[in-house]
């Protein structure tokens, strides 16, 4: 099936979250900018009321199939319905709803891999929500690893803004847990993965890829720690070996500024806050989060669920639509390639 038959799937995301909001004005937002089509895997009722407190008028049409999505999206907002079994309250999380946002991450995976539809984008979580609804993963990153059939981690995630992408080598585990979990061959595996699907879906034919060290000042020789010099700097040397275009370990405190920033691709860092920091700093309403490694496109915004704001209008939808953009293109370049 052609990809301008197939949508995309957004997924619900915590619906007290402001995940109705933006897919509300990202899909609102179609009749003054480009945002491809996708179908919202969500509860009707949830979007319905969402679009009352925020007094928009737009129209949505419950389908059984995606392939009903793109003929139908200049007129409505496609809903593949997944019920959320509890009233939701904007700003007031409910572990009840954990059950619905799990599926609608599950169908959206299970449409792309059966090709109903071309990529999945999802729309924020609540990790502690789900947590205590007994969700078994730190975050989407590991989720969609273990739906795909990977490792977590074979699954990389990416912040991709206009002129910085950034990726961690270590995600959603706490500061004093990352020396434990950062070895030679996930820093290998994680420079490899990146090269890899920065040819793939960025036509970038051979990345520059700048490695951030851990320690301060990237350990200034050993004396600010020595991971640099037993670690991270023999990983650099395995991934040129294998014919990356690799440097570092680079200070990570000098590594962002825009100067810095000509002469790389991708920055990769050793832990979350080392990678998000920069990017957020530089782009908070337009970076995506990106997963690769898997055997599909996945985006989302670069932001969580500011509950604060869910049904106040305050909400941006402009990393959606960044991510909605970026998903459709990242689908494209990979599928017109031989």
């Amino acid at each position: 099936m052609d990809s301008a038959e197939r949508p995309l799937a957004l997924t619900l995301g915590d619906p007290a979250g402001i995940g109705p909001d933006i897919t509300l004005l990202a899909f609102q937002a179609r009749l003054s900018t480009d945002v491809p089509p996708f179908v919202l895997l969500g509860d009707p009722a949830v979007l319905a009321e969402r679009a009352r407190a925020l007094r928009l008028d737009i129209k949505m049409e419950t389908i059984g199939e995606p392939s009903a999505a793109p003929s139908l999206f200049a007129k409505a907002l496609p809903v593949l319905p997944v019920a959320v079994p509890s009233d939701v309250v904007p700003g007031r999380p409910d572990p009840a709803a954990a059950a619905a946002v799990q599926q609608s991450i599950e169908q959206a995976v299970a449409l792309v891999r059966g090709g109903a539809a071309s990529a999945v984008v999802t729309n924020p979580i609540s990790k502690a929500v789900l947590t205590r609804a007994g969700f078994g993963f730190p975050g989407h990153t590991e989720f969609l690893a273990a739906l795909a059939g990977r490792e977590a981690s074979d699954a990389v995630m990416m912040l991709v803004a206009s002129d910085l992408k950034v990726v961690p080598v270590t995600i959603h585990i706490p500061l004093k847990e990352v020396m434990g979990a950062l070895t030679q061959e996930r820093i290998v595996k994680t420079l490899l993965t990146t090269a890899h699907d920065l040819t793939r879906y960025f036509g970038v034919a051979r990345p520059r890829i700048a490695v951030a060290g851990l320690n301060p000042h990237a350990g200034e020789d050993g004396t600010m720690g020595r991971e640099e010099i037993e670690m991270i700097a023999p990983a650099i040397a395995m991934a040129r070996s294998l014919g990356l275009d690799v440097t570092g370990p680079h200070s990570a405190d000098t590594l962002f500024h825009g100067e810095a920033r000509k002469t790389y691709d991708v920055a990769v860092a050793m832990y979350h806050d080392q990678a998000l920091i920069p990017i957020k700093t530089l782009a908070f309403d337009t970076g995506v989060n990106v997963t690769l490694g898997l055997p599909f496109v996945r985006t989302s915004p670069d932001h969580g669920t500011a509950f604060a704001l869910a049904g106040t209008g305050k909400a941006s939808p402009r990393s959606l639509i960044e991510a909605l953009r970026l998903a459709a293109a990242m689908r494209n370049h990979a599928e017109a390639k031989p």
